[in-house]
């Protein structure tokens, strides 16, 4: 499989919805996280990424302009012991409760499917980073209506076992723009993953739409210690 730029596949993608790239840094010593997302409508471009414990969660950033907090209010970053979940909605809850119960990844996911907002039935993405003991694996899911029909759920697994140094794994909500917009097709692309955590926030920002971009999460995990920093960017301030 060929290694992808991840600033190209960016670039010449004006609207891949949210996205998530998880993988390992070139040095070898982190597990690296990216989730960002991106917005058409005046409500979906009103929010920011804030902290929330070791996680994240969104925020309208004018309160008085949000009109529909069902499906961009959530914690997209929540944190389980040494296990890191990302996802694009409150599904990130729903692992989290379900990984606390025993429950595998896949298996807490049983009970979601994609979004109910019609006619895009946008994919639930999600991932999951485990890190102990000074190893890092990592898996990758997708929950999508079967082709546009909303009467059949396609749940798609990838799991990444001794996560190689330099390479990650970006899944993104829209295969690009369109009305309605078309879903995500394919496994997870494989991306090349550079530079210490300022240097790859950068370039993962600066290659987003102007226009559609909202806000960037990064946090790379030193898989030695399970130390982690992170870094937010918001369009709005």
């Amino acid at each position: 499989m060929e290694v992808l730029s991840l600033q190209k596949e960016l670039k010449e993608n004006a609207y891949p919805g949210r996205g998530i790239v998880l993988g390992r840094s070139d040095d070898g010593k982190y597990a690296v996280a990216a989730y960002f997302i991106m917005g058409r409508s005046e409500n979906s471009r009103n929010r920011v990424f804030v902290e929330d414990g070791e996680g994240i969660r969104t925020q309208a950033f004018d309160p008085a302009k949000l009109t529909d907090p069902s499906l961009i209010i959530y914690a997209p970053v929540r944190v389980l012991g040494n296990k890191t979940i990302v996802t694009n909605g409150d599904q990130t809850d729903t692992i989290y409760e379900g990984m606390d119960r025993q429950l595998t990844f896949e298996q807490s996911l049983r009970c979601r499917e994609f979004e109910p907002d019609a006619p895009n039935y946008t994919p639930r993405i999600s991932g999951i980073m485990h890190v102990e003991n000074g190893k890092y694996n990592y898996a990758m899911s997708i929950l999508k209506s079967n082709h546009g029909d909303p009467k059949a759920c396609n749940r798609y697994t990838f799991a990444y076992e001794n996560a190689v140094a330099g390479e990650g794994r970006f899944i993104h909500t829209y295969k690009m723009d369109g009305n309605p917009l078309p879903s995500f097709e394919g496994e997870p692309k494989l991306v090349a993953i550079s530079g210490d955590i300022d240097t790859f926030a950068k370039e993962i920002w600066e290659s987003l739409n102007e226009e559609n971009k909202v806000s960037l999460f990064v946090r790379y995990i030193e898989i030695e210690t399970g130390k982690y920093e992170s870094r937010i960017i918001n369009k709005n301030q």
